[in-house]
């Protein structure tokens, strides 16, 4: 069947009204124009379809021809995906600045992923063998930290005719043959994948393991998941990219898929300078490794900045499938959100709450819900965990996109600008933030880090409660009326805020905690909070205690005791503790 065509004879912005043929399919990838801009169907009625365009669209002319290609906007999945830098629909930067320079231009045509690079294949399949959808055929190595391992597309089942033997190859060779039914399927490293349709799996498992990140707040307090998806909402300047950046970093993923979403382009530039200098701490080798940008900058196409929400989870899918755990940011949603807003303007749709669409919420269900931890198709587990920043506008969390999205994640990460302000990073709020996992992981950090870790975090969080409703009396009448014990309450919840909450990320010991040392720093903090209590009960004056100075010695820790060899320097630092109290009420009683 000849694939569907029609002329143009509408435009607005990225919207492009066709007529001329009724055979277009809802979601199909069609060519616009002369230069063959890329396109998909969004709408089709009984005298009309209606196209939204990934390129810009200047200099379309009506009565322009548009083509279809007779399937879904898709996204090519091979080796050479990973320390590439794509645009929204997951065409390369470098290879079209080689072709246009600093600008996208239109209709520019270049391979997703480069088909004449050789790899090194290493067969694991052998004729005879039966495969099914996900199975892995063969493996080659990606980049020095990840191995590509090559698998059957999903929906394809059968015995093995023929397969090419261990040797380099490009990822359009056929490296296997298998007769599906009645046919014979020719094998290559190169899938296709509708961007909006989710890859299949076995079982969806039950969340048990956090993603670690370093970062004390996140992983004490707060902690996402394996397989989680989590949200950190903040006004301008409070920290969300740096906040992202620290998590792709530091994060326990495997691969790292960062997706700039209508950000700005400096920023950008910062995320690429930033990730092509880093070294990973688990190999030594460059993060670029194992890491996969988008980027999709506020001065590029509206429409693509949707498609790469989209373009960014099926590529995470794609590894997730091999048993790879991915850590998925997207920077930000509330920008992919104000290109729905634009496109839906455009299309003269029904506003809903603040001019966004009225299917908001199941865009953003449909994007959050793909994360999880699953079984894959071929029994191994994978996860992606998801990280969306939400830009509220003046900081104002009621907006729709922070509201819908707080409905579809269970970790919300408040940036407060406050804290930004007077330097305190990560500038999450722990009064605004929450996490719905701690319950699911009390078993995971009792097990690998300390049976009372949960229990020590409750603590800490019911001294930082306790801290804010004492703040309101001392903004009214000030803090000298307040009890000692009162006041020792402020003094332990200072050190929990600026001794275990506030990090820096310039420090080398600081920038990423293990969690054995935020283990033995929760250890200090609380054995502080119950000497200093029992300090008030027997009358001595809480100055002496500040006197002392070891409210400053425990605020010292994050820099004075490096992350390697701990239990001695913190057995010291237990020791002086007790010693000062011990010394400060002999003198109460002599």
């Amino acid at each position: 069947m000849a694939n569907a065509q029609g002329q143009i004879y509408g435009i607005n912005g990225p919207v492009v009204k066709v007529k001329g043929s009724n055979s277009f399919e809802m979601q199909e990838m069609v060519y616009v124009g002369e230069e063959e801009l890329i396109g998909e169907v969004i709408g089709v009625t009984s005298s009309e379809t209606i196209v939204q365009v990934y390129e810009e669209t200047t200099g379309l002319k009506r009565g322009e021809k548009v083509v279809g290609t007779g399937g879904p906007l898709s996204i090519t999945l091979a080796p050479g995906i990973l320390s590439d830098i794509f645009d929204g629909i997951e065409r390369p930067l470098k290879d079209i600045r080689n072709l246009s320079g600093a600008f996208i231009g239109r209709g520019v045509k270049v391979d997703n992923i480069d088909e004449k690079r050789t790899w090194k294949v290493e067969m694991k399949a052998k004729v005879g063998d039966y495969v099914t959808g996900g199975d892995i055929i063969a493996v080659t190595q990606e980049t020095s930290l990840i191995e590509h391992r090559i698998m059957i597309p999903p929906y394809i089942k059968g015995k093995i005719e023929w397969v090419a033997p261990s040797g380099n190859y490009t990822i359009v060779d056929i490296i296997a043959k298998v007769r599906h039914d009645d046919e014979v399927i020719d094998i290559t490293m190169k899938q296709k994948w509708p961007i909006k349709q989710a890859r299949p799996y076995t079982k969806r498992q039950a969340i048990s393991r956090p993603l670690v990140t370093g970062q004390r707040v996140i992983d004490a307090m707060f902690p996402l998941a394996k397989g989680g998806a989590a949200a950190i909402p903040g006004g301008f300047g409070t920290g969300k990219t740096m906040t992202q950046h620290q998590l792709a970093k530091w994060c326990d993923a495997d691969i790292i898929i960062y997706i700039g979403c209508g950000e700005r382009g400096n920023e950008m530039t910062q995320v690429l300078d930033e990730f092509s200098e880093l070294i990973d701490p688990k190999s030594n080798r460059p993060l670029l490794d194992r890491t996969v940008l988008i980027a999709n900058t506020s001065n590029m196409p509206v429409a693509a900045r949707e498609a790469s929400i989209y373009t960014g989870v099926t590529l995470a899918e794609y590894y997730r499938d091999m048993g790879y755990d991915v850590a998925l940011m997207a920077d930000s949603t509330s920008r992919w959100a104000e290109a729905l807003r634009e496109i839906s303007g455009r299309l003269e749709e029904m506003p809903a709450e603040e001019g966004f669409p009225a299917y908001l919420a199941s865009r953003l269900s449909a994007f959050y819900e793909r994360a999880g931890y699953v079984t894959n198709l071929n029994g191994s587990e994978g996860s992606v965990s998801i990280i969306g920043a939400v830009s509220p506008q003046g900081g104002d969390f009621s907006e729709p996109v922070t509201q819908n999205t707080k409905r579809f994640i269970r970790c919300f990460w408040a940036l407060d600008k406050s804290l930004a302000y007077s330097r305190h990073y990560p500038a999450i709020q722990w009064l605004n933030s929450y996490s719905e996992y701690i319950d699911e992981l009390e078993k995971w950090y009792s097990e690998n880090v300390s049976a009372d870790f949960v229990e020590k975090r409750n603590k800490m969080m019911a001294i930082l409660q306790e801290e804010s409703s004492l703040m309101e009396i001392v903004k009214l009448i000030g803090a000298d009326v307040l009890p000692d014990s009162q006041k020792a309450t402020l003094e332990v919840a200072k050190t929990i805020r600026v001794g275990f909450l506030q990090q820096n990320a310039f420090h080398a010991d600081d920038t990423y905690v293990p969690l054995e040392k935020q283990n033995k720093m929760m250890d200090i903090i609380l054995l502080f909070d119950k000497r200093i209590k029992e300090c008030v009960e027997k009358g001595i004056v809480l100055s002496k205690v500040t006197e002392s100075g070891i409210a400053e010695d425990i605020i010292r820790v994050k820099f004075s005791i490096g992350n390697e060899n701990i239990e001695a320097p913190f057995h010291e630092l237990a020791r002086k503790i007790n010693e000062t109290f011990d010394n400060l009420m002999l003198s109460c009683e002599g």
